[in-house]
């Protein structure tokens, strides 16, 4: 079932969205060589009690994860894809970090990812980031009344397969709202014109996930984190997006 939210509903998730984005500013602003994983979801966790509101991550179980998630953040390195789980590991220079955070306020919850480099970047990392980040802007773009959910991953794949770069298959963006995952699935690629037609009210998060190589990935022994076959470096990056009839309002942007 697919819920449109009223103009109040969107109003309600863009407070959440924006612990969602302070959230993210903090950890990134917090994250350099030789700070741990585990140091960076404290940060995420300080941020969730200083604005009481509560971690859509923290013991959710999709029904690909044979455990419970154990963190308010996803800390996805080098070339994890996403849904890393935070670890005493210490970042190195030029580590390619992923953070995705997601929040719940008052019944409404927000959702978010950002990449970046911690340290020194090598020039093909930050390619990628930007890459990832010009997808996300054609997707959230797309995002108008009366377009459909395969311009969305259209508009995303035509950036990410122009730059040369492999999108994990299946794995794309959701709808949001009183749960983190709702209906419906939001793709990172397909052909335009196809899927489910949009409609004001409808909010989803629209989130690229771009690799250095080729399509397929891997799942580490955790059953959590997605992990590239050949090592190549990933980015994520996500928003929250409102369709609205003046068109698409990022409800995570700081």
């Amino acid at each position: 079932m697919i819920e449109l939210k009223t103009p109040a509903e969107v109003a309600a998730m863009r407070v959440a969205g924006q612990v969602v984005a302070e959230a993210l500013a903090q950890v990134q602003a917090a994250a350099a060589v030789g700070v741990t994983l585990l140091e960076l979801d404290g940060v995420a966790r300080g941020v969730l009690a200083a604005r009481g509101a509560g971690s859509s991550f923290l013991g959710y179980v999709p029904g690909f994860a044979p455990t419970p998630f154990p963190a308010v953040l996803c800390t996805s390195v080098n070339d994890a894809i996403v849904h890393g789980i935070p670890d005493d590991t210490p970042l190195r220079d030029g580590d390619l970090v992923s953070i995705d955070f997601g929040a719940h306020l008052n019944g409404w919850h927000g959702d978010a990812a950002r990449s970046f480099v911690v340290g020194t970047p090598d020039p093909a990392d930050l390619k990628l980031i930007d890459t990832a980040e010009r997808a996300l802007a054609a997707g959230i773009a797309a995002a108008t009344p009366d377009n459909r959910l395969g311009d969305i991953g259209h508009a995303i794949a035509t950036i990410a397969r122009g730059a040369g770069y492999g999108i994990p298959p299946d794995f794309g963006g959701h709808g949001i709202g009183r749960a983190m995952h709702e209906s419906p699935s939001v793709p990172n690629e397909a052909r335009p014109g196809r899927g489910m037609r949009l409609r004001p009210g409808l909010v989803i998060a629209i989130e690229p996930m771009l690799h250095a190589g080729a399509d397929p990935f891997t799942t580490d022994p955790d059953g959590w984190t997605l992990r590239t076959v050949d090592g190549s470096r990933a980015a994520h990056v996500e928003h929250t997006v409102a369709i609205t009839e003046d068109g698409p309002v990022v409800l995570t942007a700081p």
